[in-house]
């Protein structure tokens, strides 16, 4: 049986919350892993008025300048489907690689689901912090970004702008499975 081509994408967002649909998601980022030159961006307009100050402190984001520049969140995910399927060829499927995943594929799944009624990614998204504790026999407190840059050493750092945590989410990605493998 012929295994087929994985196309690995790390994926990030900001969101004014921590849940989605009471909270809206602000920003997608995405990258392929193995070329994060081919990227994914954009803004969305907000959902609802509901924000934490902390997640817009954070994110550096105004829900008022989304309402008048962001994307409507319909195209906007119409365009991350059509970015994602452009991906894969016949046999081949994409991988939504996320840092700490849960949080990021709760607001994709939604959106992708409430928007368009489907996910290009599937049911399942592979989770970085949980991939190195299980390769790194570590501690979960050890899964944070700025201990398992010690270990692996990237080049990149978070921002919390999603395109430039995906590139930096992807260099993690590499680095670990390089490891692992070695």
């Amino acid at each position: 049986m012929k295994a087929e081509k994985e196309i690995f994408v790390s994926v990030d967002i900001e969101a004014s919350g921590p849940i989605p649909g009471k909270y809206s998601m602000l920003s997608i980022g995405a990258c392929v892993t193995s070329d994060a030159t081919r990227q994914f961006t954009c803004y969305l307009k907000p959902i609802s008025d509901e924000f934490v100050p902390a997640a817009m402190e954070v994110t550096g984001l105004s829900l008022d300048q989304l309402r008048k520049e962001g994307l409507d969140p319909l195209k906007a995910m119409e365009q991350f489907k059509a970015w994602v399927d452009s991906l894969a060829g016949k046999d081949e499927t994409v991988v939504f690689v996320g840092f700490n995943a849960s949080f990021d594929w709760a607001f994709v799944n939604h959106y992708f689901h409430w928007f368009i009624g489907e996910n290009p990614f599937g049911i399942a998204a592979l989770d970085i912090k949980s991939m190195y504790f299980g390769a790194a026999a570590s501690t979960w407190k050890s899964t944070r970004s700025s201990e398992i840059d010690k270990v692996v050493n990237p080049d990149g750092e978070g921002s919390h702008d999603a395109l430039n945590d995906a590139v930096y989410q992807a260099e993690l990605f590499n680095l670990i499975r390089k490891k692992i493998m070695n």
